[in-house]
């Protein structure tokens, strides 16, 4: 047991023992390390777990609040226990099948990918998209080709370089969303009947990628609060020779897992032993509830091995259509894979990013969605443990904006997400994370829209299903 997983568990028996209670104050970060003569980063690591279990609760420019006791809320989920097998994937049809279900919008948006666009400053947008056309020279549509608008460009810069990594704007190339950055980096690393390393479970699009460039997907274990199982990778790397891997390191899709900054070293530096290019997909990054911003394994990239994709699209504008990637040694061939393809992201909407986040106000903007998100993710759970069957296990991610829901084994999410979506209701079920159909027993469901009564509702009423489903009762709160 690490250092900060021994003082959280302390912590924790202090919080079931009733010598810390509901609303106390935890001591201050150079406070536990005076007391405790360990190290900044042994407590940020300790309160993260402890926030992660939703027993703490990080409060702006205040510090961190105990908000219930361990026995108040369902168990996390395990690691996960995929095969080990490399996959050829045929699973796109299924998940287009559920994905085109849940696009009404009288539909709860339980199984959206999206958090609600009421969080995001759309008027703000629309006026520095404004006042970038008054002023656009028509010949700046040429500029803006791929590698993209040079002002973005240098504004992503100086986002990387506030989270204390040296990436020259000449490095990034602007794409049409993360998912179109991170396409070009799958085409730059691997051929068509390539093995890819992946979470279990991952992100659907991910799978969706690797089917349509004719690429296996290779499972790895991956544990719903730190990441994936390094052991377990290097054994599938001697085993089955992986081209690439693809793996978000925060705040993962669906799980919600952030690995620890030491693991994310060691998982470069894993990887540089045998040469193996990281496609990571950093979309969530932004949207962390501690104290720092946690930084991306491409912090410890020594070789250009490391390719960090992300977008403006879940933390600022999801309809612009904006994101980027920085490939390392990898760049240009993306951007030329990018010029064959779609030659640019969409000039206006560059523009007007560009000319938002050199006015400032973005960081102002992050503070109140993450406080947002973190409050919805905590009244979302509660409701969980309420209404969800006795065995239930459910993920507190320390960031983004999906719960991980693992019901008793009589549940089948695929049969539970047509029941929900009769109801108006969707929900993203298992299945669709998975490579052979694995996880028929679990739920992402998205905190990301306003907590209110139709929001509670829709949880009353997969509870009641899941409990019929079961033959429970609810668990007692």
């Amino acid at each position: 047991m690490s250092l900060y997983e021994k003082l959280a568990n302390e912590i924790a028996k202090s919080i079931r023992d009733g010598v810390l209670r509901v609303g106390d104050k935890l001591p201050s970060v150079r406070e536990a390390c005076a007391s405790r003569a360990v190290s900044p980063s042994t407590v940020f690591q300790a309160y993260y777990l402890l926030e992660a279990r939703g027993l703490i609760r990080a409060r702006p420019r205040s510090g961190y609040y105990v908000t219930a006791r361990d026995d108040s809320l369902p168990p996390e989920p395990d690691t996960s226990c995929p095969d080990g097998e490399s996959t050829e994937l045929a699973i796109s049809e299924r998940i287009f099948d559920i994905l085109d279900s849940a696009r009404n919008r009288d539909v709860t948006p339980l199984g959206s990918a999206f958090p609600s666009p009421l969080l995001f400053p759309l008027p703000r947008l629309a006026q520095a998209m404004a006042a970038h056309l008054k002023r656009q020279d028509p010949l700046d549509t040429m500029e803006d080709l791929s590698p993209g608008n040079p002002g973005l460009r240098r504004q992503i810069a100086l986002r990387y370089l506030i989270a204390g990594i040296n990436v020259p704007a000449n490095d990034i190339v602007v794409t049409n969303g993360a998912l179109e950055a991170l396409n070009l980096c799958l085409q730059a690393v691997a051929q068509p009947g390539d093995t890819v390393i992946v979470e279990a479970p991952t992100f659907y699009g991910a799978l969706q990628a690797l089917e349509r460039q004719g690429l296996k997907a290779l499972e790895v274990p991956t544990h719903p609060r730190t990441g994936v199982d390094l052991g377990a990778m290097e054994t599938a790397i001697q085993r089955h020779r992986p081209k690439a891997c693809w793996l978000m390191t925060q705040f993962q899709n669906p799980l919600g897992s952030l690995m620890p900054e030491e693991k994310k070293r060691q998982l470069v530096e894993l990887l540089a032993r045998h040469e193996i290019p990281l496609i990571e997909d950093d979309v969530y990054g932004e949207l962390y509830f501690g104290a720092a911003r946690p930084v991306p394994a491409k912090a410890f990239d020594k070789h250009g091995l490391v390719l960090h994709c992300s977008s403006f699209s879940k933390c600022l504008a999801p309809g612009y259509r904006i994101g980027w990637a920085s490939a390392g040694r990898y760049t240009q061939r993306v951007q030329r894979l990018k010029l064959s393809s779609t030659l640019s992201a969409s000039s206006p909407a560059q523009g007007a990013l560009a000319e938002y986040l050199e006015q400032g106000g973005y960081d102002r903007h992050l503070r109140r969605l993450r406080e947002t998100l973190q409050a919805q993710q905590e009244l979302m759970a509660n409701a969980i443990a309420r209404e969800f069957p006795a065995g239930t296990r459910v993920t507190r991610p320390r960031g983004g904006f999906f719960l991980w829901l693992e019901m008793p084994a009589a549940v089948d999410a695929l049969a539970l997400h047509r029941q929900a979506l009769a109801r108006g209701i969707s929900v993203a079920p298992g299945p669709i994370f998975s490579a052979n159909g694995q996880f028929d027993n679990a739920l992402r469901l998205n905190y990301g829209h306003p907590w209110d009564e139709a929001q509670a509702d829709a949880i009353r009423i997969l509870g009641a299903m899941a409990r019929a489903a079961c033959g429970s009762a609810a668990r007692p709160s």
